[in-house]
């Protein structure tokens, strides 16, 4: 009900932290296809999460930050999970000067 009032005035930038935390899986797919619908409409969506599914699905960009540094920023088209995990521990993105 919140989500849809918010969305209700077509706003241009999004965030979504933790979106779909506690949902059941009905639910969380909603949230993720009104944030789809968003993105389509030309919302900027910044989505903060640790569920790396939803980051994969609902993302174009990822950035990994770990102690408040950037350890990378992907294509989330071309994005690895082993990478972006090694990123979450605090390896930086092989050739990226950030």
């Amino acid at each position: 009900m919140i989500l849809a009032r918010e969305l209700s005035e077509n706003p241009s930038l999004i965030v979504a932290v933790h979106p779909t935390y506690g949902l059941d899986i009905g639910a969380t797919e909603q949230v993720r296809q009104v944030l789809l619908v968003q993105r389509e409409r030309g919302a900027a969506t910044l989505l903060i999460s640790e569920d790396l599914e939803e980051i994969m699905t609902l993302s174009d960009r990822i950035l990994v930050l770990f102690n408040g540094e950037v350890m990378g920023i992907l294509d989330a088209q071309s994005a690895d999970i082993e990478e972006i995990g090694l990123m979450m521990s605090g390896t930086r993105h092989k050739g990226e000067e950030l």
